[in-house]
């Protein structure tokens, strides 16, 4: 019971890597305000929480828009009278080259990954300071340091939000609010599988997935509890010495060079 009184905002609370980080804060006795624009989703997992007796409550947010989180903001503090720690896990997946990729496409990957982190900090953190501190975790990827082919908005989107996250960590020191990145390789995620489904060459997506493991040292693709676990530990006062700074969670995959030897 970790987060016993404690209020945490998760974005991209529908599903993936959101849906894990808003389970485990729940689990910890965490009040949990659930934040996605997927209202069909969102409100199933509010329902399913409370049934479990969680202290959860579902905002349908387009956070990227100024005005939304502002208003969302407003009715998360109306709600549980708080904030301690806000988890952004929202994020979307887009390909295409610096050719290929229209405006439009651009726009939006940007607004939605790095311009969503921006507008909870400037409409979160003042209630945080409120509290004499706390912590903002912003999911990242392996993709701010590497990349495949064929994503450059979704690369820079990602490699922005690690400049993002240094810039507030210096900024709001002095409050007392740690700003982390967490950097996940290939998660069991609706996104991945949209991946898989978009290059499985024929096979299934368990097979996909098998062949994506190979790649990892650990031999397999993560999983979001794994992801909600190293989140809620970045939020919590275990780590109160810790801001500022990128987590890599992926089984390897960024710490092998692609470099096979004879009998190997």
């Amino acid at each position: 019971m970790e987060f016993t009184g404690k209020v945490v905002l998760v974005t991209g609370a529908a599903k993936g890597m959101g849906f894990g980080c808003a389970t485990k804060f729940a689990n910890e006795d965490a009040s949990v305000a659930l934040v996605d624009i997927d209202s069909e989703n969102l409100l199933k997992v509010e329902k399913d929480l409370l049934a479990a007796g969680k202290k959860v409550k579902a905002f349908v947010t387009d956070i990227s828009k100024s005005e939304s989180v502002s208003a969302m903001m407003d009715e998360v503090i109306k709600t549980f009278g708080a904030l301690d720690v806000i988890a952004n896990c929202a994020g979307i997946q887009t390909y295409g080259d610096a050719i290929e990729t229209t405006d439009e496409v651009w726009d939006k990957t940007l607004d939605v990954n790095v311009k969503s982190m921006y507008l909870t900090a400037k409409f979160g953190v003042p209630h945080i300071r409120k509290r004499g501190g706390g912590a903002i975790i912003n999911i990242s990827s392996v993709q701010s340091y590497v990349s495949q082919k064929q994503v450059v908005a979704y690369a820079t989107s990602k490699g922005a939000i690690n400049s993002l996250t240094r810039a507030m960590a210096v900024d709001f020191a002095q409050d007392k609010i740690r700003v982390n990145t967490v950097a996940p390789g290939s998660i069991n995620t609706s996104m991945l599988r949209f991946a898989a489904e978009t290059h499985s060459g024929g096979k299934s997506i368990n097979e996909v997935f098998a062949d994506w493991g190979k790649s990892h040292p650990i031999g397999r693709i993560g999983e979001i509890e794994e992801v909600a676990e190293l989140v809620a530990f970045l939020a919590s006062d275990r780590a109160k010495f810790i801001t500022g700074s990128d987590y890599v969670i992926d089984g390897g995959l960024t710490s092998q060079a692609p470099v096979v030897l004879p009998n190997s």
